[in-house]
């Protein structure tokens, strides 16, 4: 079992800067991607960034020149850096860690708690 703790969400004006982090934890073996999704209410949960274990990455358009997601495989830990927040990316912010474990060839998506991201008009 591998376990997603995120941090970092809050309440912040529009045109700040947040900083999220996802910490995993549990019988790590291998982590391939790991990514940020988003969920506002009423709104099905979309992909914002993702990184692999390679440090390729990829983003949202709506996100895009804004946000940059990070990792320290190390630490087993992403990040995603948010500037020039908008009112629009208020949302539940859920981080996912793409694990195989020793025994097994299938990879299996964990996912984090969530966190509440709140932009201000």
């Amino acid at each position: 079992q591998v376990q997603l703790v995120e941090s970092g969400g809050g309440l912040v004006q529009g045109g700040g800067s947040l900083r999220l982090s996802c910490a995993a934890s549990g019988s790590i073996f291998s982590i391939n991607a790991m990514g940020w999704y988003r969920q506002a209410p009423g709104k099905q949960r979309e992909l914002v960034a993702v990184i692999t274990s390679g440090g390729n990455t990829n983003y949202a358009d709506s996100v895009k020149g804004r946000f940059t997601i990070s990792r320290d495989n190390a630490k087993n830990t992403a990040y995603l850096q948010m500037s020039s927040l908008k009112p629009e990316d208020t949302a539940v912010y859920y981080c996912s860690a793409d694990h195989r474990a020793r025994t097994e060839l299938a990879i299996r998506r964990y996912w984090g708690q969530g966190t509440q991201v709140t932009v201000s008009s």
